[in-house]
């Protein structure tokens, strides 16, 4: 249910009422639960929320937030416990038991199937059809996912434990589990853990890949996943070869030196062994971001370079600090995108702040320098075999990828009757390829296209009004194909969007302005070039400073943009427009129809 986004209809505070009756919802449903325990979950003075959303499929969904993590959904008039509220409370539901590795199946929106149950040596829970219950993983009894039951327990017994067993609504790591503080699992040992080994999975020669037991007989898990918490291991921890478990798993537990465990401790989260464990994939790039932006602010970046733009901080500090063999993708990580994963570093953990100082454009422009987190963090040992350069500093700088730059079309009040029929209204957004297919479907249906010659199109009263000037209405009765389109773009309103890399789409109206290059004269005659708007690509004003100086031998200066706010002009000696536009065109690899000015370059003398 929650595997993707869900949208919020409303957020608002509980009153005293809803929390008694809520109360009583919660211990009919769930009497494993004490009176302390349900006054603990719905307290009647803390802060607790009512979030009516609405799932991705439509479905109406309730949740009940309390201290920004929620603790139950209802679906349905059913109410269900999420993670959360089931890490602080393990023996809630019966739980049913499955590999580690299954979770982002899980996670993804996939039903558990009864070939990958684990029947523990106690046999499987008692459970009716339509029964709530939970998923553990081998070795640790904190439920990752909440469902019920498709089927009685006798049933799937008699089934041969073949087909599904339980559907899941709520898992770890799915949108809902997002919508809290995104923290982990705690380590709950399971009772006969020390049977983990001994345990099979049940549907003999039917158990599906993820879920197999390794070639000597033990899961998988046991060797390279002994639990969801092996990420609460400290720098100070040897690889010795010492085995990371719990005590009652039958290995050592190694704990940190102020004993903390668990995703509490965010230091540890990016501890240099996390690459060990077999974790899902979305988890381990999680990990990888937050190493990687730890290590940038710790040993890259510095105070005078603020404030920086996000992208060359992402681009230039937080590439450079990933391991070797290892491949930064925040398209892969729970965040998608840097903005959301520098926003929650914000807000959570303060150890930036963000500010957005041109429409469109965020910036760092603090760093917490002295906060717990940031000091006891230690750079990995491994280093990169070859640091990615600092942007502008020479040949052999990480490519520049530059914006992807794509022209909209808005719909106009005066051309919306052409694009009824595509229900899109005066407002809409369309890329030209869109305006060129709507068009097209418009002139078939009333078919307008001329019976003598197909290149041509007949006007009909609404081409007519929409297309043409009034000294043409009585002249102008056909039109060709490539015309007809050309002016349905000149009437519609234009607009770009803007995608830099990690960052969400940026979309604004009018013409994207090109970086505009120009040479104006100071005193005594002397020339200045002026180069201004890199911020709309992405390029720092400070680092293009940097490299031209260094390249020119010539001194720059930043200096606001007139009537323009937050906006920086770079300043050169002398007449550079030459040696910039090799470097907008060369090193960031700018379109050179978004370059304005490259005309102004000092021509070669004639050789005499």
């Amino acid at each position: 249910m929650f595997a993707k986004p869900f949208r919020v209809k409303s957020n608002t505070v509980m009153k005293g009422s809803d929390r008694r009756k809520l109360r009583a919802d919660v211990s009919a449903a769930f009497p494993a639960l004490s009176g302390d325990d349900v006054s603990a979950l719905v307290p009647s003075k803390e802060e607790l929320n009512v979030v009516k959303a609405y799932a991705h499929r439509g479905d109406a969904v309730t949740l009940y937030v309390l201290h920004k993590n929620p603790v139950f959904f209802e679906v349905e008039k059913h109410i269900y416990p999420t993670v959360y509220t089931l890490w602080r409370y393990p023996d809630t539901l019966p739980a049913f038991t499955t590999w580690p590795t299954v979770l982002q199946k899980l996670a993804g929106g996939a039903d558990l199937m009864l070939p990958g149950v684990v029947v523990p040596s106690q046999g499987l829970p008692e459970v009716k059809q339509g029964d709530c219950c939970a998923i553990t993983v081998v070795r640790n009894r904190a439920p990752v996912a909440v469902g019920t039951a498709t089927m009685s327990t006798g049933e799937m017994q008699g089934l041969g434990m073949k087909g599904r067993g339980v559907s899941i609504l709520h898992a770890y790591m799915d949108s809902l589990w997002a919508f809290g503080d995104k923290s982990g699992p705690p380590s709950i040992p399971a009772p006969h853990s020390e049977d983990c080994a001994e345990e099979e999975c049940s549907g003999e020669g039917d158990v599906p890949e993820e879920a197999a037991p390794g070639p000597d007989g033990d899961s998988t898990t046991d060797t390279c996943c002994p639990d969801l918490q092996e990420l609460s291991l400290n720098q100070g921890e040897t690889e010795q070869g010492e085995e990371h478990g719990n005590e009652d798993g039958g290995t050592e537990e190694e704990k940190s030196p102020q004993g903390e465990e668990g995703p509490a401790n965010f230091t540890c989260m990016v501890s240099t062994h996390w690459t060990k464990f077999c974790f899902p994939p979305t988890e381990q790039m999680d990990i990888l971001l937050l190493q990687c932006f730890l290590h940038a602010l710790k040993s890259k970046v510095k105070k005078s370079e603020l404030p920086l733009l996000t992208s060359t901080f992402l681009r230039n500090h937080m590439f450079s600090c990933c391991p070797s063999g290892k491949q930064l993708d925040i398209k892969k990580s729970s965040y998608k995108k840097l903005s959301k994963f520098l926003h929650s570093m914000q807000q959570q953990h303060h150890l930036v702040e963000i500010k957005e100082l041109s429409k469109g454009v965020e910036s760092i422009v603090d760093v917490a320098w002295k906060h717990p987190e940031l000091r006891s963090f230690c750079p990995p040992e491994e280093s990169v075999s070859e640091e990615a350069p600092v942007d502008g500093s020479g040949d052999h700088d990480r490519p520049y990828h530059p914006p992807e730059i794509t022209p909209l079309y808005v719909v106009s009040a005066r051309l919306e009757p052409l694009f009824q029929d595509s229900q899109k209204r005066k407002g809409a957004v369309l890329s030209p390829e869109e305006v060129r297919t709507i068009i097209t479907e418009y002139v078939k249906k009333n078919e307008l296209v001329d019976e003598h010659n197909k290149n041509f199109i007949n006007i009909n009263p609404a081409l007519c009004d929409c297309l043409l000037e009034k000294s043409e209405y009585q002249e102008v009765e056909k039109l060709k194909w490539d015309d007809l389109f050309t002016r349905t773009m000149d009437k519609m309103q234009h607009s770009y969007k803007l995608l830099f890399p990690g960052q969400e789409p940026i979309i604004k109206k009018g013409q994207i302005e090109p970086i505009n290059i120009s040479v104006a004269s100071r005193g005594s005659n002397k020339k200045v070039t002026l180069i201004k708007n890199l911020e709309l690509y992405g390029i720092d004003p400070a680092a293009m400073a940097t490299t031209l100086q260094h390249r020119v031998q010539a001194s720059t200066v930043l200096n606001p943009v007139p009537g323009s706010k937050d906006r920086v002009l770079v300043q050169i000696q002398g007449n550079q427009v030459q040696q910039v536009g090799s470097i907008l065109l060369d090193q960031y690899q700018i379109p050179r129809k978004y370059i304005q000015g490259l005309e102004k370059g000092q021509k070669p003398g004639k050789k005499k």
